[in-house]
């Protein structure tokens, strides 16, 4: 790709200081949309080698329904999990920075359709859960430490980083020492970062209080956000209240639909309870970038920004 992102005239952090913007929704629910099968261990990390422009595509629609940043197809993307599939990690590392590539690609295209606000690209670090495709990341626990762990998520953030997304997404974290170690491998990298955990109630997935675990990003510069997101939309409340108390920064969130992941049979199930109306009480308990996870489509982003700038 050789297009680039229009040149925003404020940073993300500046823009989260000044007031709401809008992120995207779920990449996976967007491509299984548009009848790509995503039924594999690589998830939506598998069209990056197998249908780019599908990608692209989908953060396109995003763009267009009114989101100002796109989190990149990386979040299953890992070095480890290419390699199962035969993948060398020369290969895997020029994925890696493709999917920073077709961010940006979609942002021009929008802006050649008219869209005039700032874009911005967040490339996804999703937990190490992730890679193992089998819910570890609604559990955490993977019984590694902190360095095992840091050593895992180093090499690929440098190459996302390499790739100058606006800001990393350290994102779908179930456990409080994992965010240590992606707060360890964030530093030096020169890009920001926002911290989201995914919870159940007050307390991360691994059962953390979510004060501690959030408490962990308060001293950290490079980090410009703390929050939640692949969780229900009725925990979003007390965290956002939480994560702001905590640690003094901006609140990032974006949970699911509402309904529950069944990862042994691969399928959602139950219905949606989330509703654009209630970003207004997470913007008034110190939301600042809100947009959706898992099942939420172009439409509810519409919603959400229709609802922002009212």
């Amino acid at each position: 790709m050789t297009s680039h992102t229009p040149e925003a005239p404020i940073g993300l952090a500046e823009a989260l200081a000044a007031g709401t913007v809008v992120l995207d929704g779920g990449m996976s629910n967007q491509l299984e949309s548009a009848g790509h099968d995503l039924s594999d261990e690589l998830w939506s990390a598998r069209l990056l080698a197998e249908r780019p422009e599908a990608i692209a595509e989908a953060h396109l629609a995003y763009f267009v329904a009114g989101a100002s940043v796109a989190i990149t197809s990386s979040y299953q993307a890992t070095f480890e999990g290419f390699a199962k599939r035969g993948i060398s990690p020369e290969r895997a590392a020029g994925l890696l920075r493709l999917s920073v590539e077709l961010a940006r690609d979609a942002a021009a295209r929008a802006a050649a359709r008219g869209v005039t606000r700032p874009l911005w690209v967040a490339a996804s670090v999703g937990p190490y859960g992730a890679m193992l495709a089998d819910g570890g990341e609604y559990r955490g626990r993977y019984g590694l430490t902190v360095s095992e762990l840091e050593r895992f998520h180093r090499p690929r953030m440098e190459v996302l980083g390499a790739a100058r997304p606006d800001v990393m997404a350290l994102e779908t974290v179930p456990d409080a020492d994992e965010a240590a170690a992606l707060l360890r491998a964030v530093r030096g990298l020169g890009v920001p970062a926002w911290l989201s955990y995914t919870v159940a109630g007050d307390r991360t997935r691994a059962g953390q209080p979510l004060e501690e675990a959030f408490a962990l990003a308060a001293d950290v510069d490079e980090v410009i956000a703390v929050g939640v997101n692949c969780c229900a939309p009725q925990d979003v409340d007390a965290a956002v209240a939480i994560a702001a108390r905590a640690t003094g920064k901006p609140v990032v969130v974006y949970p699911n639909s509402g309904e529950t992941w069944d990862a042994r049979a691969r399928s959602w199930s139950g219905r949606s309870t989330f509703t654009p109306e209630q970003v207004e009480g997470w913007r008034s308990a110190g939301a600042r970038l809100i947009g959706g996870c898992c099942r939420v489509g172009p439409e509810t982003i519409t919603s959400i920004a229709r609802t922002l700038t009212a």
